[in-house]
């Protein structure tokens, strides 16, 4: 196989690796194994913010499952959570406040939003296609938390990313509009 040169490459690359790993039977058992750890390792860390509220992402191309794993903890659960509402012109992503009940509604990408009302969580969980050591985030190619981040520059990031999705940072190539999460979790832990 070719090594990935561009980040379409490289995302190509890792969804198809995730793809594999979340949804093949060979890989069930670690694949169980690592979503108890990082279960384990978002709640613990959260545990330890004093977050007001938390914008956390709905689970699409076989994501972790943040939702769940906060639901299971009483005092996250008992925080106010937003989720992100994605506008595709102007390509804009502001969070909705979300109960915690059925969703009924969905943004300009089709995925599920509250319809609750605009909301500037203090911690926010970024779901990760992959991560490097300085913590920039290879995503989808969209670039809404990238905008996002650039406006509300004191918000804690945390992505949330399967282990074997590092890359490195010369593969990655950072950007001027790349904004860096403050810390990326996985099953193995905390990468700052």
């Amino acid at each position: 196989m070719n090594t990935p040169t561009t980040r379409s490459e490289l995302r190509k690359a890792l969804l198809a690796q995730r793809q594999a790993f979340t949804s093949a039977d060979e890989h069930a058992a670690a694949f169980a194994a690592a979503q108890l750890a990082l279960s384990a390792q978002l709640r613990s860390l959260l545990q330890q913010m004093d977050a007001e509220c938390v914008g956390i992402y709905w689970p699409t191309r076989g994501e972790f499952d943040a939702i769940t794993a906060c639901l299971s903890d009483p005092m996250l659960a008992a925080l106010p959570w937003g989720l992100p509402y994605a506008q595709k012109t102007p390509p804009q992503m502001h969070y909705r406040l979300w109960d915690k009940g059925p969703i009924t509604g969905k943004d300009e990408c089709g995925l599920p939003s509250p319809t609750g009302p605009v909301c500037d969580p203090d911690v926010l969980l970024v779901p990760c296609v992959g991560y490097t050591s300085s913590g920039h985030r290879l995503g989808y190619g969209g670039g809404y938390f990238d905008r996002y981040l650039e406006k509300h520059p004191g918000v804690t990031t945390i992505g949330v990313a399967w282990s074997g999705s590092e890359i490195s940072v010369a593969a990655f190539a950072p950007q001027a509009h790349d904004q860096p999460l403050t810390l990326v979790i996985t099953p193995s832990g905390v990468c700052n």
